[in-house]
């Protein structure tokens, strides 16, 4: 789909889904962020393994999914009038319709990331590294205020949690159904549900990053 297409597309989702914000305004700007926006996706999605370098598919729903976050990203990054915000929060929620994610624009996720499956995901303004994995059921959040911090090459598999007071190293992966909470990991591990709310860490025998991203 050419670039003006699209941003029509998505338009027509936002006054579809979000009536109320004069076309024009929306128009105007979606269009003032769009080349930045794009670049931004498009350099992410070359550093997915699975995805071919160069193109954008928007009914490949993960990479909508991340292109609705770049762009209500982008857009508050760079605009913060009330015009903006108004569009940043309509875009914000069009990706919770229709992809079942809590992604705030206001969260800055890293610049290479790959969502296998958005529904359910759950994301707290913490601090993210690069190369991050997210599947569905996913969460990443506080715990009395206190925000995780996760370094480069973690790996959230499904119905997996870090919450809290956590500094996740690097190369960390946390296990399917495995919640982190409260705890440090010492990275290039892999994190398991132990016994008794126990965790069970066991020492990575390669970087399962490298299937995900070209790094």
């Amino acid at each position: 789909m050419a670039n003006e297409h699209l941003s029509a597309y998505t338009c027509q989702q936002v006054t579809t889904f979000f009536p109320g914000m004069e076309a024009a305004v929306l128009q105007r700007v979606i269009g003032t962020h769009w080349d930045t926006t794009m670049a931004r996706l498009q350099a992410c999605i070359d550093k997915v393994r699975m995805w071919p370098q160069g193109q954008f598919n928007y009914l490949n729903s993960s990479q909508y999914c991340q292109y609705l976050y770049f762009l209500s990203n982008t857009i508050w990054r760079e605009e913060r009038s009330e015009e903006a915000l108004g569009v940043a929060t309509r875009l914000f929620l069009l990706n919770k319709a229709l992809n079942g994610i809590d992604l705030f624009y206001e969260i800055e996720l890293p610049e290479v990331f790959f969502i296998g499956h958005s529904v359910g995901i759950v994301l707290a303004k913490a601090t993210y590294g690069n190369y991050l994995v997210l599947y569905q059921n996913s969460t990443v959040g506080k715990n009395h205020g206190v925000a995780p911090v996760l370094g480069e090459g973690v790996i959230l598999y499904p119905n997996s949690a870090i919450v809290g007071r956590c500094r996740i190293g690097d190369n960390t992966t946390v296990s399917q159904g495995t919640g982190v909470i409260n705890r440090d990991t010492p990275g290039n591990c892999m994190v398991f549900a132990g016994t008794a709310g126990e965790l069970t860490v066991k020492p990575s025998k390669r970087h399962l990053i490298d299937d995900f991203f070209r790094l």
